[in-house]
């Protein structure tokens, strides 16, 4: 199998971390950060302007072109918060980008560039002023819409070049850890406005985490996209004040809801952009325009029974093929066949706990994929997990290969595995390792789609000097048939 070469490395600006806790750039649950377009590349992260942090966007000209960096100094951002993230959104039919950030059950943050910005990006100087001023709402829906009235995890989801669908997608979620519904929207390039679709997901007692919203073309509808998606489910526990309107208990990084009460992975798809949705067996489950939702009652939604206390994560990995083969990443701590071929070995000093009779617990990352012949699911254990950073996935979609990128947050290290499309994503082998990154790696897909770039770039935080300095930095890998040694960095 190919190994990868060392990646070209570029600086996109320094990383906060003056008097903060908690980092702020490159969490897995952002979707899309890092994203390319017509042959342009698109990156948003936040960076310290003297002693204020502002939401910078930068830009450049694929394959190799220099970054362009512009800086919303019009919204400084002061929460210590890992939530409060930002998410780029890129409309095909009208060349717009969309922003979110800054969310922790808080009320909407939005902003839009005017038209044609990605459509014709060289007739355009990149500045602050192409942008609309940060919003409470999405354009055509009334800012008293209830769910933006309490914020977290916006996503965009973007269609597949290959389609003809030319809008954009939006979910969010309302409530809070263990006790929140999330909410799908769509943008249409002819009037600049978005729609709200409806409660797609529901938790009862819980609240959904999706791993991801992807867009593939639709095995089913000629010239449609069919959207999937995966999440987990976090039981809510009850504490004293929890149903206070100031109760801000659950916003703290490590609160009573935690992710010990993560369980399930489950799976649902739709093939009208979010409005009808059905379980993996094809049975209609949820209609939005009937007010209808997907909940844990749902029939046929759970793919894994995993139960609570598992070492089940939340917003981890999804990546789809394009055969509609769904990966999913995740870890938990059960039991599974060590020496099963292709299951790798998941022996070693990675997250151990005790299962209460003495024996040892190890936490593993799985990779969970359903195939798109068969809809049947398999899980394959990977190698143990080190620390609680979270890893990715990415598809690329010449060869159908993935990409697993696996971080050590104890070694300051990454590691990229790659499953072949031919061997039916049984055959995973590291062709890439490095030090010195930090962070959970985030992924430009866009790059890897058929007609591409074939360039594997990664977002992720380095090394910057010392004294826990850190710089924003994008890791670019060509990707090509032919071996090359293993490169370290």
């Amino acid at each position: 199998m190919s190994k990868l070469s060392q990646p070209t490395i570029t600086v996109l600006g320094q990383d906060p971390t003056n008097n903060r806790v908690c980092r702020i750039n490159c969490y897995a649950f952002q979707q899309d950060a890092i994203l390319s377009f017509r042959g342009w590349q698109y990156a948003a992260f936040y960076s310290p302007v003297g002693d204020a942090v502002f939401i910078h966007l930068a830009r450049r000209q694929l394959p190799n072109g220099p970054w362009e960096t512009l800086v919303f100094d019009d919204y400084p951002q002061t929460v210590d918060d890992g939530h409060n993230t930002v998410q780029i959104g890129i409309c095909s039919g009208d060349g717009t980008i969309h922003l979110s950030y800054d969310h922790h059950c808080d009320v909407l943050h939005y902003r839009h560039s005017r038209p044609n910005l990605t459509t014709n990006p060289s007739s355009f100087t990149w500045t602050s002023s192409l942008f609309s001023p940060n919003l409470n709402h999405l354009p055509g829906i009334d800012p008293s819409h209830k769910p933006f009235h309490y914020v977290t995890y916006p996503r965009f989801c973007s269609p597949p070049p290959s389609s003809s669908d030319t809008g954009l997608l939006f979910t969010l979620r309302d409530g809070k850890a263990g006790l929140g519904n999330d909410h799908l929207y769509t943008y249409s390039p002819l009037t600049h406005t978005f729609s709200y679709l409806g409660q797609h997901l529901t938790g009862v007692a819980s609240n959904p985490y999706i791993h991801g919203l992807n867009l593939t073309p639709s095995q089913s509808h000629e010239n449609r996209s069919r959207l999937h998606i995966t999440w987990v489910y976090r039981a809510f526990v009850h504490y004293p004040g929890w149903d206070d309107p100031l109760d801000t208990k659950h916003k703290t990084q490590a609160g009573p809801n935690g992710a010990e009460n993560n369980f399930d992975i489950c799976y649902a798809y739709s093939d009208d952009s979010g409005l009808t949705w059905f379980n993996g067996s094809g049975k209609q489950i949820a209609d939005l325009r009937a007010k209808e939702t997907v909940d844990n009652t749902s029939e046929g939604i759970v793919a894994f029974e995993i139960p609570k206390g598992s070492g089940l994560t939340n917003q981890e990995a999804q990546a789809v093929d394009s055969r509609g083969g769904v990966h999913v990443l995740n870890r938990d701590n059960l039991p599974s066949d060590d020496d099963k071929p292709g299951y790798g070995k998941v022996r070693g000093d990675g997250d151990i706990k005790s299962d209460g009779n003495g024996k040892e617990k190890v936490t593993k990352w799985k990779h969970y994929h359903r195939n798109s012949s068969t809809a049947t699911w398999r899980q394959t254990p990977l190698r143990p997990v080190h620390g609680n950073t979270r890893g990715r996935l990415a598809v690329w979609q010449k060869t159908g290969d993935l990409f697993i990128i696996l971080p050590n947050s104890d070694t300051k290290g990454m590691h990229i595995l790659r499953a072949t499309a031919k061997n039916e994503y049984q055959d995973y082998e590291e062709v890439w390792s490095g030090k010195g990154f930090m962070g959970e790696p985030l992924v430009d897909s866009a790059q890897l789609e058929e007609g591409g770039d074939n360039v594997l770039s990664l977002m992720v935080l380095a090394d910057a000097g010392g004294e826990g300095k850190r710089d924003v930095v994008v890791l670019d890998f060509p990707l090509s048939p032919q071996a090359v040694q293993l490169g370290k960095v």
